[in-house]
């Protein structure tokens, strides 16, 4: 599994990068990375120099893909999702195929991840969806790994999308569409957390029908 955590994050006008915001008790980032280590499923994470030590702190530096921020003459190196699948991929040849879960979406529930993993096994790819709409984590087999390796940009996965025939698994979690790229976004996110938690407070309360 590749988790993606490299993206600079420019649309967020917030104070401080999007993936250090906090959620409750975390950061948007430890949120995300405690979801996917619950799978119990291998897990590189592709990360930007930035927050590689918050990444370090979570996650064995074995496990971390560090993208460079310059070339070796001191320009800018593009930081764009395709990019960071295909670090991640070429660091995890051996793998047979790889699930992508950007590190932006906290609210992901670690049974959709799962259900993902188990369906790639009979497709070459396979995404989470919710009521119809496509989100993460979408799933890639072995047979292309020269494809994802050669992936470059923002676009991210969508031209392999579009080549490859797809599996759209429909799932019960809202989680899989609610990524954060605005201060929007994470009041969202905030907000759904916060009526989820008094959702199961209430029902661990012995106040439901039929007691």
């Amino acid at each position: 599994m590749l988790v993606l955590a490299a993206g600079r994050g420019t649309r967020f006008r917030g104070k401080g990068h999007k993936l250090e915001q906090s959620l409750g008790a975390d950061t948007v980032l430890e949120r995300t990375l405690a979801t996917v280590m619950a799978t119990g499923l291998p897990m590189v994470v592709v990360s930007s120099a930035q927050l590689a030590p918050a990444v370090r702190r979570l996650v064995a530096s074995r496990d971390v893909v560090v993208m460079p921020e310059h070339d070796a003459r001191g320009r800018p190196e593009p930081l764009g999702m395709g990019h960071s699948i295909a670090a991640g991929v070429a660091a995890t040849g051996d793998a047979s195929g790889w699930l992508i879960v950007p590190a932006d979406m906290p609210l992901l529930q670690p049974h959709s991840i799962l259900a993902v993993a188990a369906a790639l096994g009979q497709n070459p790819v396979v995404y989470a969806q919710y009521r119809g709409q496509r989100g993460h984590p979408v799933g890639f087999n072995a047979e292309l790994f020269s494809e994802l390796v050669g992936l470059q940009g923002d676009e991210g996965a969508r031209r392999i999308l579009a080549r490859y025939p797809s599996l759209g698994l429909e799932l019960d979690d809202p989680g899989v569409l609610m990524d954060l790229d605005t201060t929007e976004d994470l009041e969202r996110l905030r907000s759904h957390q916060n009526s989820t938690a008094e959702l199961d407070s209430g029902l661990g309360t012995g106040g439901g029908a039929g007691a």
